[in-house]
């Protein structure tokens, strides 16, 4: 099996802008990136620190706006070096898939979600 990784964990605002400030200004993270996803709904900003092209927050806004007042993580992601694999694998292995599909982001990277144990979503992202 090839290494893995966790990439980025991705966590679902009500306030876009206010989240990227916050993260920017207080934590430190840098804004790698900002994108409107292919379903033209959600909004999604990518956020690392270091001068890479490293993902290490994903902030997610237009998914839910029902969210409980200490925010929500959305998922975590693991990198894959070849996806189609990982989801060939995942698939013979019984895995539930959020989506049947991978999907490409406008930016060219591009992933699947499973479900977890709990019902939890784990994506498998290959940049």
């Amino acid at each position: 099996m090839a290494q893995k990784r966790i990439d980025h964990v991705g966590m679902v605002v009500k306030d876009f802008e206010k989240a990227i400030q916050f993260y920017q200004e207080i934590v430190g993270f840098e804004l790698k990136g900002r994108i409107t996803h292919t379903n033209g709904v959600f909004q999604l900003a990518f956020l690392g620190f270091g001068h890479s092209d490293e993902t290490e927050l994903e902030i997610i806004h237009g998914y839910n706006d029902n969210l409980p007042s200490e925010g929500k993580v959305h998922h975590f992601a693991v990198h894959v070096e070849n996806l189609e694999e990982e989801f060939e694998r995942v698939r013979k292995l019984g895995a539930k898939f959020v989506d049947e599909e991978i999907v490409t982001l406008p930016n060219g990277y591009r992933y699947f979600f499973i479900y977890g144990p709990e019902g939890e979503w784990v994506e498998f992202f290959q940049r």
